[in-house]
This record gives C-alpha cells, structure tokens and sequence, in this order.
C-alpha cells in the first residue's frame, strides 16, 4: 500500500472518532442541562455542536485533500489549511458564545446531585486524552487541521472544566461559574488565533520553518558534487513541504547533473517527513579558481607515492586568471590506520574539502577511490612531482 494513503487513511479514522466523539458529548451535554437547568451545561453544550461540524469539515477536508486533479498539478492539500482556519473560526464563535452567556444570561440551576458532578467530571477527562492524542498524531503525520482539532478538543477540556467547578460552586451555594466561564474564553480565543495564524502563513506560502530549512541545505551541500546552494525556498501545503533549490554542480555533463538531483533528491525525502516533489535546479560550476588535493608522505611537503595511506593531504588553491598559488593547507588523514575499506574512506573524507581534482603518484582508476572521485565528479590526474613546490609548479602549468 503507498505510504501517503496509509497515512490519509489513519487520519480519516481518527477524525472520524473526533465526530463520534463530539456527536456523544453534545447528546450528553444537552441531558445534564436540560435535567438540571444549568447555563453552564447548556453553553458547553453549544460548544460541543460547533466542534461537531468543525470534526465534519475536518473529514471532509482530508477527504478533499487525498483528491487528485489536473487543474490542480500541486494537489488539494491546503485544503486541510483552510479547515483548521474554518476550525479557528469555530473557536472564536464558541469563546463569545461562553462570554455571552456567562455575562448576561441567568441561571436557574436545580437538582444539581452527586452523579451529575461524576458525569460532568468524567467529561473533562475524554476531550483531555483524545485532544492530546489528536495533537500526537497530527503532529505525526503533519496534518495542520487534525492538530488544529486537537487544540479544539483541549479548549473543550477547559470549558469543561469551568463548567464542572460552577457546578460544584453551585453544589456548594459558592458560584463562581461566570468568572471562570470568561477567563475559559480568553483562553479559547488565544488558541484560534494561533490556529489562525498558523493556518494563514500556509495559504499565504510563507516560509517553511528555518530548522528544517537548515537541515535541507546542508543535505544539499553534503554532496560532493554540489559547489554551491545558489537558493533554497520552502513552503507548507496542508501536511506536506514543497521544496526547491538552485544549485551549482561540478560536472558539465548533464547526465551525471542530473544524477546528482536525483540523489539529493532522495536524501531529501529521507531526511525530512512529508516533502513533496522537492525539485533541484542545477547548473555548471564556473569559476576562476580550482582547488587540487594531494597526499603527502609528511608535514614537510614530500608527496606520497600511496593514496589511502598518506598521513597528509595538501589542499592547492589556485587562481586561474592570475596564474598563482592563492592558499594551501595540509590535513592529517584520519583514517590512516583503518584496515579495511580505507581507500574509499579517504575519498569521502577529502570530498568534504570540496576539491575539483585529486591528483595521485598512484593509479587509483577503476579502484574503490577512483569511482567515488569519479561519481562525485571529481577530475583525477596523475602526478611525478616529488614534493610540493614541484607539484604547485605543475598545476600552473596545466593551466
């Protein structure tokens, strides 16, 4: 089964228990207030059957998300962005529902029992595990409206709450019901604001956030053949990231170009959930320097006559239109006492200096380093200096 309708299908199941679950809590609502009169009950109540509809648009909006369409090439998913801006809306018309009632309305509460409190109690605690379930599993699979429904399923909790404490004020000829009832709707209108918010940055294709963008860049410039990261945008479409990046590539040949995307490209989608389609742009490296990679036999410059166990590697800038040395730098090779795979453990390891070409006293073609050079794109030559300064000589004469 494809991974992305699993996911669709967990989520519907679980949206689908938000509406049962909302269905019930109204019918309970409805009973305890109708049989105690309580206003309280009875607001409560109305806050249920909002979220009620709000668990139906929530259905329907994966429903519609999952639909796939010609007209729309990149998909319906900001329809679940819309929802939880609907779902927000939702909010701030069951916080004035609240404050209305708890400021104006009257109340004439009676027959408030102990069996009543115990019902109204246990009703705090269903929204309270299924609301931080629902936030769990939104957060899981990226789903903003499945998150934003959690949320709701929290301000619930709250209102619940308030509605357990007035009675129980009640019970106890101490009401403190409406005091409560107005600070539950502060409450409740600061989370759809943060739903709103978020929902908006959404349709307004604001930027993904910058963690996950710093993660794709450095698995983009990672890559041995990637020069450099020209530009990096992201963006969120209900629960999925739409990437694309600009990069500079070192091989003119565009089927290794090519390779290359594809390769980041796949890294990509193991690295960060729910991305969609990333797409690299890639060009040609063009430039008027060129660093070159040596191994040395020491610190003193000599070259050595063997690649995987040379204790030194000297890195050679050179500038090409003014024909000179710009900056060397020896490294120590650490994987010089490995005792297996140590060729190609060199490789990678100079790969993260970003050299152009390798040059060697050795024959490392068709050997387990010559093919990583040779993927990454890297140019390998051989040389018969014997120190540094010939081999710098060398280099400017190829130029």
């Amino acid at each position: 089964m494809d991974v992305k309708k699993k996911d669709a299908g967990v989520l519907l199941r679980v949206a689908l228990v938000s509406l049962l679950i909302n269905g019930a809590l109204v019918l309970i609502k409805l009973f305890l207030s109708s049989s105690t009169g309580s206003l309280s009950l009875r607001a409560d109540a109305v806050h249920s059957f909002i979220d009620l509809f709000g668990s139906g648009a929530l259905i329907l909006g994966l429903f519609i998300s999952r639909r796939k369409s010609s007209a729309f090439p990149y998909g319906l998913y900001k329809v679940e962005n819309i929802v939880a801006i609907v779902i927000s809306f939702l909010l701030f018309g069951t916080a004035y529902e609240i404050m209305h009632q708890a400021v104006f309305a009257t109340s004439e509460i009676h027959g408030i029992s102990g069996w009543t409190l115990a019902v109204t109690a246990s009703l705090i605690l269903v929204p309270f595990l299924f609301g931080r379930y629902e936030v769990r599993m939104g957060t899981r699979f990226n789903s903003p409206s499945l998150v934003a429904d959690g949320k709701n399923f929290t301000a619930d909790v709250l209102s619940s709450a308030v509605v357990f404490f007035g009675l129980l004020g009640q019970y106890l000829q101490f009401p403190v019901d409406r005091i409560a009832a107005v600070i539950v709707a502060v409450f409740i209108v600061i989370a759809g604001w943060e739903i709103l918010v978020s929902g908006m940055r959404v349709l307004l294709d604001a930027s993904i956030d910058l963690p996950t963008l710093e993660t794709i860049r450095s698995i983009i410039i990672r890559d041995p053949a990637v020069v450099e990261v020209k530009s990096l945008m992201g963006r969120n479409s209900g629960r999925y990231v739409f990437v694309e990046a600009d990069i500079t590539v070192r091989t003119a040949n565009l089927e290794k170009a090519h390779q290359v995307s594809q390769r980041i490209e796949r890294e990509i989608l193991k690295a960060v959930p729910n991305v969609e389609h990333p797409v690299i742009h890639y060009e040609p490296w063009h430039t008027t320097k060129i660093r070159y990679a040596v191994p040395l036999a020491d610190y003193e410059g000599t070259v050595s006559g063997h690649f995987g166990e040379a204790p030194f590697f000297a890195l050679v800038d050179i500038d090409i239109l003014a024909r000179s040395v710009e900056r060397t730098e020896v490294v120590a090779n650490p994987q010089q006492d490995m005792t297996k795979g140590k060729g190609i453990a060199v490789a990678n390891f100079l790969l993260t200096f970003k050299p152009a070409v390798v040059a060697t006293r050795e024959n490392i073609t068709g050997k387990g380093p010559g093919y990583v050079f040779a993927e990454a794109g890297l140019e390998t030559i051989r040389t018969e200096a014997e120190d540094l300064g010939s081999f710098t000589r060398e280099c400017l004469e190829r130029l």
